[in-house]
């Protein structure tokens, strides 16, 4: 479903302005809602973008670095509490774990020995692991958030020496491939913009090199275009389940680490940056390589997305793919889902506990949908059930989440109490549980 005008125009605008006080060449935008690129806002002619230019991705190829580890978590290849020496022994880290790197909660300095990695010929995995020792931590494991792209070049090769396939096919065949992403690619591949440093007092271009990063590629080497990251987008807010698991997606949101103590408004998740904006949470990531930068932001509860280009070093594009997702979801809020009627009525076992219950003057109400049941809490905290067997009943979602729920009758077999983790529910405020 297209944007209204108005929002349409407004989008538009915000892209135009920040081309315009950004000085970025070229400046592209998407919206994408409920798995579509609904809306495409683009600025600037060198070159005049289009939903199939490539650009540089930078980091945003570390979250599907992170998403092909937690698919050989899910395969029981690995455990993310694993010590790297168990996959990649003799680097001197000792037992930082995967976890810890996914998260930059490893204390890991920023980035490898020898030149600047993104502009310098990258080096094979061999070379790289010889220059990792235990002077590479500036930081207690876990107690600091530290950003680190050398814990992604270790997640690669952790990747590589497990599967015995190199990263890039390894992505190809288990997340490009699948999902459709035929333009998101190692190397540059036509039509691709050229990526530029601008010069700040005479405004003229200064095109910069196009690097393979070798070792360090599952950081940041791919490139990709508005389409497929469009794609990746709605995997993110919706995946499919071939590729990731609902449940191990939202792990990955998850924190692992706060990365602003004072203000809690930003963090980091298995993989993915959580950014917090009023009453909102996003999940995405931003990148950049020399001569590009590109923005990622999910708010997966209405599964809308932003996503954006630019090929101008500097650019502050990770700002403005936020401030347009927050424009699109004030402007033009999700339709709620529509309620509809129950096509079967529960067993006898169930139908008996339905209703409201009591427990210390607070009423629980518990409805039946879909085989499950239902706990509301004052109307404000909401768990769901599923049975795992007769008169018990585990939590999947909410606050009550893998407690479990048992049902106490008396000895005529009626329900009189319903006990989730220890707190005994009666159907009468003045009975005691």
């Amino acid at each position: 479903m297209p944007l209204l005008p108005e929002t349409a125009r407004q989008i538009d605008n915000q892209v135009a302005q920040a081309q315009r006080d950004g000085h970025a060449p070229s400046l592209v935008a998407g919206v994408v809602r409920d798995g579509t690129l609904t809306h495409l806002a683009t600025a600037g002619e060198h070159p005049r973008p289009n939903v199939d230019l490539q650009y540089r991705l930078g980091s945003i190829s570390k979250t599907m670095t992170a998403t092909l580890i937690m698919q050989l978590r899910d395969a029981g290849r690995l455990t993310i509490d694993d010590p790297l020496e168990k996959h990649l022994p003799g680097t001197g880290l000792g037992a930082l774990t995967l976890r810890q790197l996914l998260g930059h909660a490893s204390g890991l300095q920023r980035e490898p020995e020898g030149d600047w990695w993104e502009r310098a010929a990258g080096v094979d995995l061999t070379t790289l692991l010889a220059n990792v020792d235990a002077h590479k931590i500036a930081y207690p494991p876990h107690h600091t958030y530290h950003y680190s792209n050398l814990a992604y070049g270790l997640l690669g090769g952790v990747l590589e020496r497990l599967t015995g396939t190199p990263w890039i096919d390894l992505l190809g065949q288990r997340i490009l491939g699948p999902l459709g992403m035929g333009r998101t690619t190692y190397a540059a591949t036509e039509p691709y913009a050229r990526g530029y440093v601008v010069h700040p007092w005479h405004h003229t271009l200064r095109e910069e090199p196009r690097t393979d990063t070798g070792a360090m590629a599952p950081a940041g080497q791919l490139w990709s275009t508005v389409e497929d990251l469009g794609r990746w987008a709605a995997f993110l807010a919706d995946p499919d389940p071939s590729v990731l698991t609902a449940e191990t997606l939202t792990e990955m949101c998850s924190p692992v680490v706060i990365g602003d103590l004072d203000s809690w408004t930003g963090g980091h998740g298995l993989g993915l940056e959580l950014y917090r904006d009023g009453e909102r949470v996003y999940v995405g990531h931003g990148g950049s390589m020399p001569g590009y930068v590109a923005t990622l932001v999910v708010h997966r509860p209405t599964r809308t997305a932003v996503i954006g280009f630019a090929n101008s070093y500097g650019f502050p594009i990770t700002r403005l793919g936020r401030r347009l997702l927050t424009s699109v979801l004030d402007a033009e809020p999700a339709f709620p889902q529509p309620w509809r009627p129950a096509t079967a009525t529960p067993d006898g076992e169930v139908g008996g506990l339905t209703g409201r219950w009591w427990w210390m003057g607070t009423p629980l109400d518990l409805h039946w949908d879909a085989g499950d049941l239902v706990a509301h809490v004052r109307g404000e905290r909401v768990s769901r059930f599923t049975r795992e067997g007769t008169d018990r009943w585990r939590g999947r979602s909410g606050p009550e989440s893998g407690e479990i729920l048992s049902v106490l009758r008396d000895d005529s077999g009626r329900a009189t109490a319903v006990d989730i983790a220890t707190f005994v529910f009666t159907r009468s405020p003045d009975e005691a549980p």
